[in-house]
């Protein structure tokens, strides 16, 4: 499972839920015919439930949903802090050189010339761009997840190319 969001708060009486996305398009959840949430303090083999979302509009900064299965208020405060997922292949698919955070953690960061970096360990949104963040032992190295900086991102070899150096 990959996890898109997490259900914050019930919104309304008619059983909505306020969802704050993990995400930059979380709109793109409506072509799922089901989502699948699961209680935050289960682990990630946690069983996933899956709902059917009959509508769901943007709010804010985030988004507001209601589920087939969520009725009123009282159900949707049942599911506050639970989070959203869904299986990679339900997911749809991205464009040219857009990528899910999930399929880039994992992958090695090496430099024009060849030098190994790190691994990535997670990614940040700072609102005007993400940033790769690339773990190397001990050492943490941020790496702003723009063209300037990343040449290439390899899925099938499992690296991404950056134009980076080791003591920056």
């Amino acid at each position: 499972m990959i996890v898109l969001g997490r259900i914050v708060a019930p919104f309304g009486v008619q059983g909505w839920v306020k969802i704050h996305p993990f995400g930059d398009d979380p709109l793109s959840w409506r072509e799922m015919p089901q989502w699948w949430l699961a209680p935050a303090a289960e682990t990630p083999e946690a069983e996933w439930r899956a709902l059917t979302p009959h509508s769901c509009r943007v709010h804010g900064k985030g988004l507001v949903a209601a589920f087939e299965e969520i009725a009123d208020r009282n159900a949707a405060e049942s599911f506050e802090g639970w989070y959203i997922g869904a299986p990679r292949e339900a997911l749809p698919d991205t464009g040219k050189d857009e990528y899910y955070w999930h399929d880039l953690v994992g992958l090695t960061v090496e430099n024009e010339s060849g030098e190994a970096l790190g691994t990535v360990s997670g990614l940040l949104s700072t609102g005007v761009h993400d940033v790769l963040q690339v773990q190397d032992g001990e050492e943490e190295r941020l790496i702003p997840f723009v063209a300037a900086y990343v040449l290439d991102v390899d899925l099938a070899a499992r690296r991404i190319r950056v134009t980076w150096e080791r003591d920056w």
